[in-house]
């Protein structure tokens, strides 16, 4: 009985295995992947042939995490698992932009590529582990590829740098990037860190390489087991034109050049004047003729105009808007925008726009988080929104795309280091895209920074991003400060650099092409860090600090801690207590209880003197003075009873008034003199020894009335 094969690697000082020929057979490949005791399954399967009419490679990559792997059933009515979370979504992005350049340019069968997570310890994470166990899927199957590549992350401790490091470890970490790379290339990095340099990012990206090498050949070696895995299977999926593209070549090539010399910055005239040249190539033909060749002509006029726009940036110098290498577009920017927001702010460089506002709340509106891999709030969102008319177009909307979800994440990670230690808001930024032409996620970084600072979040530094792009062909290249939307599409790098006058905050680069020497990578970030401090500068011009206070219509917050074991006394039985201040001081407060033993309050209002007043009582239980004897105080009644009246002495201390120390004359009934919530003035006069309830009086603090003349006659007869 065959059970497969199993082989180990270590990296990073940890072990990975490897089984294959186990589970999942009928896939064309699959793989079991685990590092401590956490398991994946990978699963690829490549259609036998392209469908008609794909001129594109359709690749899907899916992960799931399922709620078992962590012994947990999942939440909601069908208490299954549904659509994918953000952090799956994430996940998928991660592999698939490492992939997805490693597929032959002319390989267009569909592939399915599919992670599942069956086991977690809730220590090695397995976004970590993804690309290497998508990687050996394919790589023991007979799908064309040219790969294998792997994924790993790296952490940083103390000076110390660490390959995939565990979940206790990453709570000490100050950077976490991940890197992919074959072995001979980087094909793709993402990460946050805290103000890190340039030289910094090379010394990680050069260190995370070794180990993917490492791995790469641990799948190469591992392939060589697999009979299946030789040879890879044969396809022929495009056909050609040979006659159609010499003449869109020698045609259109020289007219695409010439537009791509004007130096245009209005896009919608370059995409006319390109339309038009294929217009014009187009007119030559009949409409029998068109219905044969139209197909053919599109590739290949998009072909020369590609290798135009490239030619002329590299032997001319020229780009398309007509821009030196290293300049950045035209910037304008704009705070306070919009009345009634917590914050808001416009950020314009050239033809890309953001619009975002912020929005403060408070405990009540974090983010619930319900995954296999977390459970619990988050109190930082950012949100990115790319509708169709930013670009001038007409599309239906179908949700939230996964590159939305990518975009605002990278915002996020790049904003993340500079929020402040003590902030008790939950934090909502939305940056709505109105126009796009390229760096829109660095756009939507620029305005959330200015909307903070509108807001009066006082963040530690600005943060400004730019994105960068690259061209190289026949061993000349150039490297794009500020890249257009065109210039991405024909380039062959996009690499998005976020961060302060410091440092380094996040960074997202995906590679195009084999081979980016490290000088070259080098020359990258310098020139994104120069181009960084310029955005950064027309952001310190817009607002140079942040606003020192928030604006009128925020709400106010305030947190404190309080002892964990008087969190009981603060809500109350039944949550009377907590919920009569609330009602009183019209505030909203929730508790929540720390790792450290504390319980922390939250008061919010847009009241102040609302405000103090939750606060002074609250503090009062949570650190209630003594009761003395013999000191006079005033409190509400609480209940009235037959015999007297319940009156709160301090929060959460209750004392009794009896009938007959409530006044010097007689009561006959207590709702005669009083009702729940009267104020009274009362003194302390002693503890009954029975029910340890303090005595108190009023009648002592009144003064005595007179004898009447009729009493006084009564007592001398009487004597």
């Amino acid at each position: 009985m065959n059970i497969g094969i199993k082989r180990s690697i270590t990296t990073g000082g940890k072990e990975i295995s490897i089984e294959t020929g186990k589970l999942a057979k009928q896939a064309d490949g699959s793989v079991v992947l685990q590092m401590g005791n956490t398991v994946l399954l990978a699963t690829v399967v490549a259609a036998p042939e392209a469908k008609d009419g794909v001129d594109f490679l359709p690749l899907t990559v899916d992960y799931k995490e399922k709620f078992a792997a962590a012994g947990r059933i999942p939440g909601g009515f069908f208490r299954r698992e549904a659509r994918p979370s953000e952090m799956e979504i994430l996940i998928m992005r991660l592999v698939d932009r490492a992939l997805r350049p490693l597929f032959p340019d002319d390989y267009h069968a569909e592939v399915q590529l599919m992670i599942q997570l069956l086991a977690y310890d809730g220590e090695h994470q397995p976004d970590a582990l993804c690309g290497l166990a998508a990687s050996a899927a394919i790589a023991v199957s007979n799908i064309p590829f040219n790969g294998p590549m792997s994924e790993v992350r790296v952490g940083r401790i103390n000076g110390e740098y660490i390959i995939n490091p565990t979940l206790s470890e990453m709570k000490q970490s100050d950077i976490d990037i991940m890197i992919a790379g074959t072995i001979k290339d980087i094909v793709m990095l993402e990460g946050e860190m805290q103000e890190i340099s340039e030289m910094e990012m090379v010394e990680v990206i050069k260190l995370a390489h070794k180990s993917i090498i490492e791995q790469c050949q641990f799948q190469m070696d591992l392939a060589k087991e697999i009979a299946t895995a030789f040879p890879k299977r044969e396809y022929s999926h495009e056909t050609h034109n040979e006659e159609v593209k010499q003449k869109v070549y020698d045609q259109c090539l020289e007219k695409c050049k010439e537009v791509a010399r004007m130096g245009l910055a209005n896009k919608a005239k370059r995409t006319e004047l390109f339309d038009a040249i294929k217009t014009e190539f187009k007119a030559q033909f009949s409409e029998e003729e068109l219905s044969e060749i139209s197909g053919f002509i599109s590739v290949y006029f998009s072909e020369v105009k590609k290798k135009a726009v490239r030619y002329v940036m590299l032997h001319e110098g020229k780009r398309l808007d007509g821009r030196k290498f290293d300049e950045i577009r035209p910037i304008w920017a704009e705070i306070d925008y919009l009345p009634m927001v917590h914050g808001s702010a416009v950020f314009t460089r050239g033809e890309t726009q953001s619009l975002t506002t912020l929005t403060l709340g408070g405990k009540m509106d974090e983010q619930m988080i319900d995954n296999a891999t977390f459970h619990g709030t988050e109190k930082f969102m950012l949100h990115y929104n790319f509708p169709p008319f930013s670009t001038g177009e007409a599309k239906p909307i179908r949700g939230t795309s996964r590159r939305e979800i990518g975009h605002g994440n990278l915002a996020l990670r790049a904003l993340k280091p500079v929020l402040p230690d003590d902030n008790a808001y939950t934090i909502r930024l939305v940056s709505e895209i109105l126009e796009s032409n390229g760096s829109s996620s660095m756009a939507t970084v620029c305005a959330s920074t200015l909307a903070l600072m509108d807001g009066g979040v006082q963040i530690k530094a600005p943060v400004s991003g730019i994105a960068m792009g690259l061209v190289a062909d026949e061993g000349k290249f150039a490297v794009l400060s500020d890249i257009l939307g065109d210039e991405d599409h024909l380039g062959d790098m996009d690499f998005k650099v976020t961060g302060t006058s410091k440092g380094i905050t996040a960074c997202q680069m995906d590679i195009k092409v084999d081979g980016l020497p490290y000088e070259v990578l080098i020359q990258a970030l310098e020139q994104a860090k120069a181009g960084r401090l310029h955005i950064l500068n027309k952001i310190i011009e817009t607002i140079a600090v942040p606003n020192p206070d928030f604006k009128p219509q925020t709400p106010r917050i305030e947190a404190f801690n309080v002892p964990n074991d008087m969190i009981g006394a603060i809500i109350g039985p039944g949550g009377k207590i907590i919920q009569g201040l609330q009602k009183d001081t019209n505030t909203s407060i929730t508790i929540e209880e720390l790792e450290n033993g504390e319980g922390r309050v939250q008061v919010m209002s847009n009241n102040g003197d609302d405000m103090k007043e939750a606060v002074r009582r609250i503090r009062q239980i949570a650190f209630p003075p003594q009761v003395e004897e013999g000191a006079e105080y005033e409190g509400k009644i609480k209940s009235l009873q037959a015999y007297g009246c319940f009156v709160e002495i301090l929060p959460g201390t209750d004392g009794l008034i009896h009938i007959s120390e409530f006044n010097w004359d007689k009561i006959a009934k207590m709702e005669d003199v009083c009702k729940e919530g009267d104020l009274v003035r009362f003194k302390v006069i002693g503890k009954d020894p029975k029910t340890k309830k303090w005595k108190l009086s009023r009648k002592v603090l009144l003064p005595r009335p007179e004898r009447k003349e009729n009493e006084q006659t009564t007592e001398q007869s009487q004597a």
